[in-house]
Parts: C-alpha cells; sequence; structure tokens
C-alpha cells in the first residue's frame, strides 16, 4: 500500500516508539483531565468561601437581634413581675378592706406589709411625741418601732427589685386605685413588650432560616470541593503509576539506539580498516621497509623487477577495478 512503510523499511525501534507515543499521549490527556478537575475544585471553593464569609456576617447580625430580643424578653418579664407584685399587694389590700386582717393563715404580700410596716412606724413614732406615758410604755413602744424598722430593712431589697408603688395604708381606697392604676399601666407596658418580642421573634427566625441555608451551601460548596480534589487526586495517582512504564519505555528505547550505534561504528571501522590501500597501511608500509633493508629493492602488488611494464600495467588496473568494486562504510540513515 502506498504511503505505508514496508516490512523491510520499518525501523526496528518502531513498534516501541509507538507504545511510547500512546503512553505519552495517555499521560498528556489525564494531566489535561487532572487539571481541569482541580481548577474545578478551586472555582467551587471560591464559592465556597464567599458563601461562608456572608455566613459570618449573617451570623454578627443575628448576635445584634439576639441581644435584642433578650432585652425585649428582659423588660417583658419585669413588667409582668411588676405588675403581678402590684396584684398581689392590690389583694392584701382587698383584704384588708374587707375586715379579713387577722383571718389565720393570711399571708401578706412583701410591699404589702412593707407598707404596713412603713404606716405603723409612722404613728408610733408621731404617738411617742405627742403623747406622754410611763417609762415602761415608753420603752415597749421603742422595741416595736426597732422591730419593724429591722423587719422593713429585710424586705427592702425584695421590694426594690419590682420598684413598688408607695401607698398610704390609712386611706385603703385609695391605695387601692392607686395601685390598681399601676397594675394597669405595668400589665399595658408587659403586653406592648410581648408584642414587639413577637415582631422580633418573627424578624430573627426569618434570619435563622437563611442563615441555615448560607450554612447547607457553603457545607454543599465544601463536599464538592473535595469531591473535585479527591478525582484529580485519584487521576494523579494514575499519572504516576503510567510513568513508571513510560519511563521504562524511554529507557530501553535509548539502550537499543545505543546498542545499534555501537554496532554500527564497530562495522564502519571494520570497513574503513579493509579498505585501506597499501600506502595507507601502517603493515604494509613495515614489511615494505624491512624488504628494503634485508634485499635492497621493494616489490609492489606482487610484480618483481624482471617483468615486463604491460604485465605491470595490467595488474594495476586489475587491482584498481577489484577495488572499485568493494562496498564502501554503511552509513546510519
Amino acid at each position: 500500500m502506498r504511503g505505508m512503510p514496508s516490512d523491510e523499511n520499518k525501523s526496528p525501534d518502531a513498534d516501541l516508539r509507538d507504545e511510547l507515543r500512546n503512553m505519552e499521549a495517555r499521560v498528556r490527556k489525564l494531566r489535561d483531565t487532572r487539571n481541569s478537575l482541580r481548577d474545578q475544585g478551586k472555582a467551587v471553593a471560591q464559592k465556597r468561601n464567599a458563601v461562608q464569609d456572608q455566613y459570618k456576617e449573617h451570623r454578627t447580625k443575628l448576635e445584634e437581634m439576639k441581644a435584642e430580643l433578650d432585652a425585649i424578653h428582659a423588660e417583658r418579664n419585669m413588667f409582668k413581675a411588676k405588675r403581678d407584685a402590684i396584684n398581689a399587694q392590690l389583694r392584701d389590700l382587698f383584704s384588708q378592706a374587707k375586715g379579713r386582717r387577722g383571718e389565720q393563715g393570711e399571708k401578706k404580700s412583701a410591699t404589702a406589709e412593707y407598707s404596713h410596716l412603713l404606716n405603723e412606724i409612722n404613728n408610733l413614732e408621731e404617738k411617742f411625741q405627742t403623747t406622754s406615758s410611763s417609762t415602761k410604755k415608753e420603752k415597749e413602744t421603742m422595741e416595736r418601732i426597732k422591730r419593724m424598722k429591722k423587719r422593713a430593712e429585710e424586705l427592702e431589697p425584695e421590694v426594690a427589685k419590682f420598684e413598688m408603688v408607695s401607698v398610704d395604708l390609712s386611706n385603703l381606697d385609695e391605695a387601692i386605685a392607686t395601685l390598681k392604676a399601676e397594675s394597669d399601666d405595668a400589665h399595658n407596658n408587659f403586653v406592648d413588650a410581648l408584642k414587639r418580642a413577637d415582631e422580633k421573634w418573627a424578624e430573627y427566625k426569618e434570619q435563622l432560616d437563611h442563615r441555615d441555608f448560607l450554612k447547607a451551601e457553603g457545607d454543599r460548596h465544601h463536599a464538592e470541593s473535595v469531591e473535585f480534589h479527591e478525582k484529580a487526586d485519584a487521576v494523579h495517582e494514575k499519572i504516576t503509576e503510567l510513568m513508571v512504564d513510560v519511563n521504562k519505555a524511554r529507557e530501553q528505547l535509548n539502550l537499543a539506539i545505543e546498542e545499534r550505534k555501537s554496532w554500527m561504528t564497530d562495522h564502519n571501522k571494520a570497513v574503513k580498516a579493509e579498505m585501506k590501500t597499501g600506502a595507507e597501511s601502517d603493515e604494509v608500509a613495515d614489511m615494505l621497509v624491512s624488504s628494503l633493508l634485508s634485499e635492497g629493492e621493494l616489490v609492489f602488488g606482487g610484480i618483481g623487477k624482471d617483468e615486463p611494464q604491460a604485465a605491470k600495467k595490467r595488474g594495476a588496473t586489475s587491482s584498481k577495478k577489484k577495488n572499485m568494486r568493494r562496498l564502501g562504510p554503511i552509513r546510519r540513515r
């Protein structure tokens, strides 16, 4: 077939060269695949980093919203506690107004007891200063005032915590009206805080959902990036394994080429040695010198001195044709 090398003209290393060429092509293709996978992994990793940056910024925003929500909850709880404490004080005053002040087992609220103690202390001190009595009676009054003040000091922290309203227990109707107004105000503030807390929670919950979305997106991009890099690493391992065979084939081809070069060099040296003329041969020159020294004459080409000149010419012509038919040295193509 025209254009195709015949078996005679085919290079002795053609099969090895073809195999090496195919392996190198596979390596190049695998390297392209590996580099492509790594580029895709880097691109996905950049998306992951961008999403994670958004997640960090969003988390800061959530922390601020959570602080606002906690403040509203604390405000709501404060109004609720204040309302409940005033209502407890109101129930105690209602009981007093209905004449159940001395019922057994009746427990006064801290604020009601505190207000009652302050009112009793003021009444006793005023009575002690405006009326005269015996020394024994004065001493008993002073001891009673002392005990009341001590109890009032014990109640002060609990009363101050809820910012209770001080009322004049000498006028129960007015005290009840004052506390009821304060209770309603605390309840309204509680309801308002509750409403604001619900609105803030709805907004906060929406941002929580967005935070979860960003986290899921970041995790998805990260998993995808890891997958691309793992595939790239697997291809790189194949390249490493294939390069072992490629290097072996290259070494084998180089050894074959060097062996063939050595063979051709030795062959050419041998041919060149055979094609040397007598004038170029050191052995012939030594023999002629020895003949001249021993016999005093030289013989060239096997022709003696007594032979005719024509015979010498024929011998020289025959020898020249014979030398021309010799093969030249083998040259590398």
